[in-house]
């Protein structure tokens, strides 16, 4: 089959035909027909080894997944073959800028025909990276007051959906050229962080970032007794006086993926996307230059497309 690889930190990715992916047990193998990524991911330590520490290069980037079930592991159950699933995969295994890939079977749910398969793969490490960082860590609540920072990103601009449906009051931040944006996906304001500083902005129980530096810890001052400043950049350095302090990095959560696919078939939730790529060009799409705002998404597999086999 084919896939992009990385070699090492430093030559780049490319594509390149690899070994069709094992289903171990309470694994499956999905046809990836649209895959979502991070582009900091080649950053990452678990990128390039594996949970014991050992050399796993050349690794297959991307680590969402929107596709159809072709194989079924030993022991797995609650998916069937032919199934539209989509989800998340273990950041120590190869990924998803493939035509195939393995996942653990508690990573992925149904997906609706409802939802197509680039919206779908656009969504679950934003979604659930928004959710836990709103509810599980920030305890978010109706006629709270919630400052998301970096609106118009991928997190933040889910996080943004997120908390106006739950009933809070959400300031959202960012550039100027994202205000009209972010005041569509729901935000009752918008703090240009270019121009516009955040003292006017009061006290907030929860302020969620994605952006670290400086404005996390100003954020800190923010926060009102009992609230809390949380944050997936870098662990906050000022905490606030009478609150909480969070970072944390995103956990696989089916429960969590059923909440937000729920939310993608009624039209309650709508990721901002970014451009579309094939699979040959996904290389380019890691390229800083050549990334707008939205969520980018490479589509291995076009609308109608034969499943075929790629062993």
């Amino acid at each position: 089959m084919r896939a992009v690889i990385a070699r090492n930190r430093t030559a780049g990715l490319e594509l390149a035909d690899v070994a069709y992916p094992h289903a171990a047990e309470n694994d499956v193998v999905v046809r990836v027909h649209a895959a979502g990524f991070t582009p900091g991911e080649l950053d990452w330590p678990a990128t390039w080894t594996d949970r014991a520490g050992r050399d796993r290069t050349p690794t297959v980037p991307g680590h969402e997944v929107a596709g159809v079930v072709t194989e079924l592991g030993y022991g797995t159950t609650g998916l069937d073959i032919g199934q539209r699933v989509f989800g998340i995969t273990d950041w120590c295994r190869d990924g998803t800028l493939a035509e195939y890939v393995a996942v653990e079977a508690r990573n992925l749910v149904a997906l609706s025909d409802e939802v197509d398969d680039v919206t779908a793969a656009a969504v679950p490490i934003s979604g659930l990276t928004a959710w836990q960082g709103l509810f599980t860590h920030g305890r978010l609540d109706a006629g709270q007051t919630v400052l998301v920072h970096g609106a118009a990103g991928g997190v933040g601009s889910v996080a943004v959906q997120l908390a106006r449906e739950v009933g809070a009051r959400v300031i959202g931040t960012g550039r100027a050229a994202h205000r009209q944006a972010v005041l569509d996906l729901g935000a009752h304001s918008f703090v240009d962080l270019e121009h516009d500083q955040l003292d006017g902005v009061g006290r907030v129980d929860v302020v969620f970032d994605v952006l670290g530096g400086e404005l996390l810890n100003c954020s800190a001052a923010l926060v009102r007794r009992g609230g809390a400043l949380v944050s997936i950049a870098e662990p906050p350095r000022t905490r606030p006086e009478a609150g909480r302090a969070v970072f944390f990095v995103v956990e696989p959560d089916r429960a969590g993926l059923a909440e937000l696919e729920i939310r993608l078939r009624d039209g309650r939730l709508r990721p901002l996307l970014g451009a579309t790529y094939a699979l040959e060009d996904a290389p380019d799409a890691f390229a800083p230059g050549t990334r707008g705002q939205g969520k980018p998404v490479i589509r291995v597999v076009d609308e109608g497309q034969p499943e075929g086999d790629g062993r």
